[in-house]
């Protein structure tokens, strides 16, 4: 087939080098392993013609529902389409792109006509997609790789019809895609922590800034980069979005560096600050650099996405939320005319909430137990906290210091061990200081991922091992929970730790509480909730959060109420 035959659709004149054609002309190779290297080589990526043989292959290898439409049904249900062609404005993309623009990518003006029939095309023939933001730009991209619509078509399908096991290509339900800007949420928190912060004091609404993610990879990036990351999308899958879109808050972070100046938070000044910044990357980051940016960040697998994706979409569906509805701000829960602590005010309390998972980002602080209210008993403190899960542990010092804990696990996990103390909770746990300054301690595996190895990683971004296979937890005492449940990084038993001392996260039992093991406790307090010692522990791998010997002022006990419930 003549190279002309795939760019057919194309203005080359907005190509630039992408235009001259050079490099491998063909590529003898059917294995995807090999293929997965080429493919971050750039090995097809100064060939448009190789490109497109590629991209063929790859996306007919996909394994597909039974019947897919291919094209011979779309020649079939839009005829001719030379003969039919309408002007773009009187063919609307499908509701279900949810307002997503078709991005132009260098296609000739009357191309996105033919993008706007095959993604309708699309909806009539997959009634099941409620919510697919991302279908204009892939249809965008294929379409500079397709001989003709039809062709285009069958490739879009194909990616829709992907029924391969734990594989999943693009979102079609707003579960899916909302659990998935979670996630993104969860991810650039741990891999991308700077940038988060910097996105928490500059926006109302992380969650609203974070609902953009796929669109900065899938309809923002210039051509020439989009298409670097659709060689080893199409290889790699779903994770590649995520490495890319950290990646691009990591450039961007760093080009707010130096214009960084005291503003009102502005949650769409944000989103448009960085749609803004991902239009013109490239005039500071060669797509190259992107992709190395992109898959240096260690310790980012496929499972821990997986699992953090289950766990989110689980969360959303036990809240009701499977279908869009107006997004709600999540600083609302935290209205400084109705939140009311006696440690913190609500910006200190808005700051812990940008630490916490994005699942429980949707709840509101709930006051369970205080000691200025509920007196100064453990007793009463379990009480009151038994049944709630996670909980926030927050402390004033008589020195004035503050400090805390985010925890996990329902303290009546406590009474698994009988009257041994015993450790329970997740790697989810953090401590963290405010006063004299603000700082988080995570789990030590989290921040030193060289303490612990997951069950069969010899490549981060390998598949998940075999059901079944799981690390051994050497032995710590911890609840078993059903499997899935947690993100790897959130619970021991996915990894072997080279000493239990790095996830003694909770403990407690009728004379003390105690937060973080290993070497010393974070947090130790006792029977009274009267008296504490602080200090260095191996879980957190923290310093003193406030002076080794205390006196508690007053203590308070948050729990995470539903937002959505009535």
């Amino acid at each position: 087939m003549a190279e002309e035959d795939y760019g057919a659709f194309v203005d080359w004149t907005q190509m630039g080098d992408l235009a001259k054609s050079s490099g491998p002309t063909k590529v003898d190779c059917k294995d995807l392993k090999a293929f997965k290297q080429m493919a971050r080589q750039g090995y097809w990526a100064k060939n448009h013609k190789l490109r497109a043989q590629v991209y063929q292959q790859l996306i007919k290898a996909i394994p597909c529902r039974t019947v897919t439409p291919d094209a011979a049904v779309y020649r079939d249900i839009v005829g001719n389409a030379a003969a039919t062609k309408k002007p773009s404005s009187h063919i609307p993309l499908p509701e279900f792109v949810d307002g997503s623009p078709l991005p132009r990518y260098c296609l000739k003006a009357e191309a996105v006509a033919s993008a706007h029939r095959v993604a309708n095309c699309v909806a009539g023939q997959f009634p099941d997609i409620s919510h697919c933001p991302s279908l204009p730009a892939v249809t965008s991209l294929l379409l500079h790789f397709s001989a003709d619509e039809a062709q285009c078509f069958e490739l879009v399908s194909r990616m829709l019809s992907c029924n391969e096991p734990g594989k999943r290509l693009l979102d079609q339900t707003f579960l899916a895609h909302e659990s998935g800007c979670m996630t993104f949420g969860d991810l650039a928190s741990k891999y991308c922590s700077a940038a988060h912060r910097m996105i928490v004091a500059s926006a109302q609404d992380v969650l609203d800034v974070y609902s953009d993610w796929q669109r900065w990879v899938l309809g923002d990036l210039p051509f020439g980069h989009a298409v670097r990351v659709l060689d080893i999308y199409l290889v790699e899958g779903y994770k590649v979005l995520f490495r890319v879109a950290i990646a691009l808050l990591k450039f961007y972070r760093k080009h707010k560096a130096e214009a960084q100046g005291a503003a009102e938070p502005d949650s769409n000044k944000v989103r448009d600050e960085i749609q803004a910044f991902v239009r013109g990357i490239g005039s500071s980051v060669t797509p190259e650099k992107l992709l190395e940016k992109a898959f240096s960040i260690r310790m980012l697998s496929r499972k821990e996405i997986t699992l953090l994706q289950l766990t989110n979409e689980r969360s959303l569906q036990q809240k009701g939320i499977t279908v869009k509805q107006k997004r709600r701000n999540v600083q609302l829960a935290l209205n400084p005319d109705t939140f009311s602590s006696e440690i913190v005010s609500a910006k200190e309390m808005r700051d812990i909430w940008s630490w916490i998972p994005e699942r429980f980002a949707l709840c509101q602080p709930q006051l369970l137990f205080t000691t200025s209210t509920h007196g100064c008993s453990l007793n009463r403190f379990y009480a009151h906290c038994e049944g709630y899960e996670p909980t926030l542990l927050l402390i004033r010092t008589t020195d004035g210091d503050v400090c805390g804990a985010f925890l996990s696990t329902d303290w009546e996990e406590r009474k698994r061990g009988g009257n041994k103390l015993s450790f329970f909770g997740t790697g989810e746990c953090f401590v963290f200081r405010l006063k004299p300054e603000m700082e988080r301690y995570e789990w030590v595996v989290i921040r030193h991922p060289e303490l612990a190895s997951s069950s069969k990683t010899p490549d981060p971004d390998d598949a998940d091992p075999p059901e079944g296979q799981q690390a051994d937890s050497n032995g710590l005492e911890q609840p078993e929970r059903p499997a899935g449940d947690l993100s790897p990084f959130l619970s021991a038993r996915h990894f072997n730790l080279n000493s239990k001392n790095t996830s003694m996260f909770m403990a407690g039992n009728f004379d003390s509480i105690i937060v973080g093991g290993g070497d010393g406790n974070a947090l130790y307090i006792d029977s009274e909730l009267n008296h504490g010692r602080a200090g260095r522990c191996t879980t957190f791998d923290n310093p003193l959060l406030c002076a080794e010997s205390f006196q508690v002022a007053l203590l308070e006990v948050w729990g995470f109420q539903d937002a959505m419930a009535p």
